[in-house]
């Protein structure tokens, strides 16, 4: 991908589009830094060695450009309407929820979360990262801009539980991360009603670990379960520690995946909101198990594996970056508890 100078282009313009968004004082600049986002990504979801990578960009164009047009509509029509302008101050509620619908439709958030997953089977993992991360910091900030509601408290309720109970049947390692992902949303917006900088955290911290996990299934070619049973790493301290940062990305105590998870419950307690917090833990419970199913054999001492990839993995330069990180991802809570304390 980075070997390609059309392709880093349309990888800078990407990030213009994301930071013309962030930093607009308005709906209209907002939404043309949205535009220019999305025209920069299609181009690099397209493929020619991957034959779903044609039909997966045309999906995310159509999803996107309907999300686009509802959002431009909303915007002209209230301009119209109540001859306001286009900044960001919005006190009337239906204007609020008509703004609030195609920015969640752009995010992937459920009950708009269909063209998600079906989207992240058909590219590669790089591309996959994007989407997960990046592609998510526009629609978000602008979410934040908006009125939190009684609405907003059922959005995070279905998001986290559409995020966990979809990942549970899912053999293709990409829907899973998009199921996750899903549940990961839930968390934020749930962290954007608390405070304005939380879920900001979160985010950092879902990045982080979602980057190395992609790293490690990028480098080894893995796409699904079977493959992740029966692959080959040089020794089985090596597939233990990285099968660890599926339990830190599903949130387990001891990991740093726990910290921002940890951060928000106890937001949420401060706040009185004691049934969002039972519904993203229930559901966060649900997540773990699938990531568990994920690193079974990893933790199995005599569990069957290949070894006929083994030049693959060796001679991956990637291999020291995805360590370093995997030992921030293990050893981060606690070493970030210790310094708490000492300070």
């Amino acid at each position: 991908m980075f070997k390609n100078s059309s392709k880093i282009m349309f990888l800078l313009i990407l990030i213009l589009g994301t930071l013309i968004t962030a930093s607009a004082n308005s709906w209209m600049g907002a939404w043309m830094g949205l535009e220019i986002n999305l025209m920069s990504f299609i181009p690099l979801m397209n493929n020619i060695n991957n034959l779903k990578s044609s039909e997966a960009s045309l999906k995310y164009f159509l999803i996107q450009a309907l999300a686009s047009s509802v959002l431009l509509f909303t915007i002209i029509l209230f301009t119209i309407k109540y001859n306001i302008n286009f900044q960001y101050n919005i006190n009337n509620n239906i204007m609020n929820s008509m703004i609030m619908t195609p920015l969640l439709l752009k995010s992937g958030t459920a009950p708009f979360h269909f063209w998600f997953p079906e989207v992240m089977e058909g590219l590669s993992w790089m591309n996959v990262l994007i989407l997960m991360t990046w592609q998510k910091i526009a629609p978000l900030i602008l979410i934040s801009y908006l009125t939190m509601n009684y609405l907003f408290i059922i959005i995070i309720m279905t998001t986290t539980t559409v995020g966990a109970m979809g990942g549970l049947n899912q053999t293709s390692l990409r829907k899973l991360l998009a199921f996750s992902s899903i549940n990961h949303l839930g968390w934020m917006m749930s962290g954007m009603m608390m405070n304005e900088y939380i879920w900001m955290i979160y985010f950092l911290f879902y990045s982080f670990l979602s980057t190395t996990i992609v790293i490690i299934f990028n480098s080894m070619k893995i796409f699904s379960f079977n493959q992740l049973f029966s692959m080959y790493f040089p020794t089985k301290y090596f597939k233990i520690i990285s099968m660890i940062n599926m339990l830190s990305m599903g949130g387990l105590p001891p990991f740093l995946g726990f910290l921002p998870k940890w951060m928000i419950i106890q937001q949420l307690s401060n706040n009185g909101q004691m049934l969002v917090s039972f519904f993203l833990v229930m559901t966060s419970l649900i997540v773990l198990f699938f990531y568990l199913r994920m690193t079974f054999s990893a933790f199995m001492i005599n569990y069957f594996e290949t070894n006929w990839m083994t030049n693959l993995f060796l001679k991956n330069p990637s291999m020291c970056m995805f360590l370093v990180m995997t030992f921030i991802s293990t050893f981060g809570l606690p070493l970030l508890s210790f310094l708490f304390f000492m300070l």
